[in-house]
């Protein structure tokens, strides 16, 4: 049974990689994929698990969203958000709060609901989805104008505990459990402890990593992913906000510098992705299409009501003031609202911590969160483009803690060898690409900065800095000469099919081949290879 339930598992994880690249090829955001195969995989799918454990979903996406949190904060650059800091805290705190408020009172007036069951509901849906957010900007390399990304970047990364704070409260007066002393404690607990462990546990962490050498290959990754949950955890225990922390620890860490950041980010990239295609999963698997249509039509209403009422006017309120926005950008940064993976965990922890619930609210949010990420996901690039927010020259990637500018440049070495083409010449008489620079020279122990009338001399080492060329259809292979080969006695002239043969290893030598270099067997080839 187990071995059976790997392979499954192996299956379904097969799947989600190929809806990746399906959805990118044909404009789809791909968290909309994972929804439908777990719809597939449902107890009404082709190939049904029957899963109906609201409360092992809850704690599973709990752990889920610990690290989509972490990862929100670690990702973003704070150079990047430095300047819009202000209004998208604002963003983030007080428009969560007014987009729960009219969403609530929609609920009330509009479909009947009761009070709290109403401001439940806008809670639940109030803050909006990272992932998504930075899987389209990422994804399309949507550069906006007047810092427009990192705003949403940052919104969408730290809104959610507030999203979360007002839910609990909300189920916290639906059980009867909340009073005015204890509502105050609990809001006051929330915001202190959450923000004050979340510094804490961070400084803490810089100051190990900068102190402490981690060995071993990869433990570092292994410290990290310790920090983030104890991020939540800890504050959690005393009744703080386990995800404000979550996001505050990744802030401060990602913009630290300590020894293997940049595998970091890449590490929690593929960490956090198997958690969005988790919780996704879950809710698909959670969901019950023979129920949608009743459930529909009010998550319809609703999903409009928020979009072109409840969103605009929290948006537009908090920016309208700072008089540097215009009202282009206020509708694409309301546009960009999109609800995603709290708002599922938010609507599980409705239905499992509350008896009262009177409406479907798991259904009704599972059709919001499907209308919004296939909608309005889909259209952001048009909408950006029709409201003449595309800026054309920016560079999206340098919003994001895995930007680099090292990262755009590599060194690379020449030997000047005796009657060489560089022998005996200066600097500013070689004929050197535009996108060459000399940036050293070594000489018998001695570093030198060239300049124009820079003699280089036999012996010379030059050190040239070049334009990094990163790509994935582009990759490195090994192939070792065997003896009695097809390659054994061949010049590189005389091979075909390899690809581009960069270098040759032959014991100690390490030879930049040309064609008439002739292969021996025991030769170990670096091949340049394409992917057709």
């Amino acid at each position: 049974m187990t071995t059976l339930f790997l392979i499954l598992i192996g299956i379904i994880i097969l799947m989600c990689i190929w809806l990746n690249n399906v959805s990118a090829r044909i404009g789809i955001p791909t968290l909309l994929g994972f929804i439908v195969l777990g719809i597939l995989f449902g107890n009404n799918g082709l190939v049904p698990l029957h899963f109906e454990d609201y409360d092992f979903a809850k704690e599973t996406c709990t752990v889920a969203l610990i690290f989509i949190m972490f990862y929100g904060g670690f990702g973003t650059r704070w150079e990047a958000a430095r300047p819009i800091v202000r209004e998208a805290t604002l963003l983030a705190s007080v428009g969560v709060i007014i987009t729960a408020g009219l969403t609530g009172l929609f609920c009330h007036f509009a479909l009947r609901w009761g009070w709290a069951e109403s401001f439940l509901l806008g809670s639940v849906v109030s803050s909006t989805d990272a992932a998504s957010v930075f899987s389209i900007l990422r994804f399309r390399k949507l550069g906006l104008k007047n810092n427009t990304a990192p705003m949403l970047e940052m919104e969408s990364g730290s809104n959610d505990p507030f999203a979360y704070m007002l839910t609990a409260l909300m189920l916290s007066i639906m059980t009867g459990n909340a009073t005015g002393p204890g509502i105050f404690r609990m809001l006051f607990a929330q915001l202190a402890f959450g923000a004050g462990c979340g510094v804490g546990i961070a400084k803490l962490a810089s100051f190990i990593l900068e102190r402490v050498r981690i060995k071993g290959q990869g433990y570092n990754s292994l410290f990290i992913l310790s920090v983030a949950i104890l991020s939540y955890a800890i504050p959690d225990l005393i009744g703080g906000n386990g995800y404000l922390s979550s996001y505050i620890v990744g802030m401060i860490l990602g913009n630290t510098d300590f020894p293997g950041k940049k595998a970091l980010v890449n590490f929690f990239d593929g960490i956090t992705g198997l958690m969005q295609v988790l919780i996704f999963f879950l809710l698909g698997l959670l969901a019950r299409p023979l129920l949608l249509h009743r459930a529909i039509l009010p998550a319809l209403a609703i999903f409009v009501f928020m979009l072109l009422i409840a969103r605009p006017l929290a948006v537009t309120g908090i920016l309208t003031p700072f008089r540097k926005y215009a009202l282009r950008q206020q509708l694409l940064v309301s546009f960009v609202g999109l609800r995603g993976a709290a708002s599922i965990v938010f609507a599980i922890m409705a239905m499992t911590d509350s008896p009262l619930v009177e409406n479907d609210i798991f259904n009704i949010v599972f059709c919001i969160v499907l209308i919004s990420i296939s909608l309005q996901g889909s259209l952001i690039p048009w909408v950006a483009g029709r409201l003449d927010m595309v800026d054309a020259e920016a560079d999206v990637m340098k919003t994001f803690n895995d930007y680099s500018e090292g990262t755009q440049m590599q060194f690379s070495s020449i030997d000047i060898t005796p009657g060489g083409n560089w022998d005996s010449k200066k600097v500013m008489d070689l004929e050197l690409p535009g996108n060459v620079l000399l940036a050293l020279v070594l000489r018998n122990g001695e570093r030198l900065i060239p300049r124009g009338d820079t003699l280089l001399m036999a012996g010379d080492k030059v050190i040239m800095v070049t334009k990094t060329f990163e790509d994935t259809e582009t990759y490195l292979v090994e192939k070792t000469v065997k003896k009695g080969g097809k390659r054994d006695g061949q010049t590189i002239s005389q091979i075909s099919g390899d690809g581009l043969v960069l270098l040759v290893r032959r014991g100690d030598q390490q030879i930049i081949p040309s064609g008439d270099t002739r292969l021996h067997a025991g030769d170990n080839l670096v091949i340049l290879n394409v992917t057709h």
